[in-house]
């Protein structure tokens, strides 16, 4: 899933274009990532965009939220609440307000429990505007561990060749106690700032 998501990004760089928008620059990500997986032949796994939730207890279903790329696996298909989600937003060096909502309208989502309530993974892809990237993973850092503790601190770990940065953490997940693991993807999308 990684290796698609960085190749797919990389991809897609190509396409932006300066002051494009999150939404805009998914679009152009997801075509990417099905042009990949078409490439590599994986019949086994489907990508969907702009995945809306639904409260199905309702006799008109409200929707509850829009995740930005889910993906799912054979043993998925199917079942509309087993998907591996992806959120996407902006970031930046120095940009205070994209950077505070990729956790207050990223991260947040998960640990609310609003996307992906009982999963044990969920994924955070970072569209990095302006460099240094370190600088940018601290402020998102700082602000995830004033919002959520020092528990939710992330880890640094190997990167994709085609991604900026990879972290990880775990967040406790609504009032139920169910933790959830984050990965965050941090790529490269200078050519859209």
């Amino acid at each position: 899933v990684v290796d698609l998501l960085c190749r797919g990004t990389a991809d897609a760089r190509k396409v932006l274009t300066a002051g494009m928008l999150e939404v805009p620059i998914t679009i152009q990500v997801r075509k990417a990532i099905l042009r990949v997986k078409k490439h590599l032949g994986l019949t086994n796994l489907q990508i969907v965009g702009e995945y809306e939730l639904l409260d199905t207890n309702t006799a008109d279903p409200e929707v509850l939220g829009r995740i930005d790329i889910i993906l799912q696996f054979l043993h998925q298909f199917g079942d509309e609440e087993a998907y591996l989600a992806v959120e996407c937003k902006r970031v930046g060096s120095g940009e205070t307000s994209l950077n505070q909502r990729y956790v207050t309208n990223g991260v947040d989502r998960f640990v609310t429990g609003q996307y992906a309530s009982g999963h044990h993974w969920g994924m955070m892809l970072g569209y990095v505007l302006k460099l240094p990237v370190d600088d940018l993973v601290t402020a998102i850092n700082d602000r995830i561990r004033a919002n959520y503790g020092d528990s939710a601190t992330l880890v640094a770990i190997v990167a994709h060749s085609q991604a900026l940065s990879m972290h990880t953490n775990t967040l406790s997940q609504g009032s139920s106690g169910h933790v959830i693991r984050l990965l965050h993807v941090f790529v490269d999308m200078v050519a859209a700032a």
